[in-house]
């Protein structure tokens, strides 16, 4: 059974950091592409960064410079660091791999 499980998110100042993770299991084979999304209220999932199994990384626009994502692959788990959060980066955050869909973790921003 394939499972996403996110974790790291919560509540922080603006101009503070958190880490998001996101395990994955059950997958068959080897995943190629990691992805984290955000939604905001009302709002589809939009794509904030996204790396390969060979680490190849790329963010969206509003993000580029703050955030950071990475994996391990040995443990089939990506992050997303973010740093420098502004109070527009909080909402609800997944990760998404292989077409699987991990549950949400909320980041919320204080100004």
């Amino acid at each position: 059974q394939v499972q996403l499980v996110e974790s790291g998110g919560g509540l922080v100042q603006a101009g503070g950091s958190l880490r998001l993770s996101c395990a994955a299991s059950g997958f068959k084979e080897s995943i190629k592409i990691m992805v984290w999304y955000r939604r905001f209220p009302g709002k589809t999932r939009e794509p904030v960064a996204v790396i390969s199994h060979g680490g190849v990384t790329n963010y969206d626009d509003s993000v580029g410079g703050r955030f950071s994502i990475s994996r391990d692959n040995a443990k089939n788990t990506v992050y997303l660091q973010m740093n420098a959060l502004k109070p527009e980066d909080a909402t609800e955050y997944y990760c998404r791999a292989e077409g699987h869909w991990g549950r949400e973790t909320q980041v919320t921003v204080a100004s």
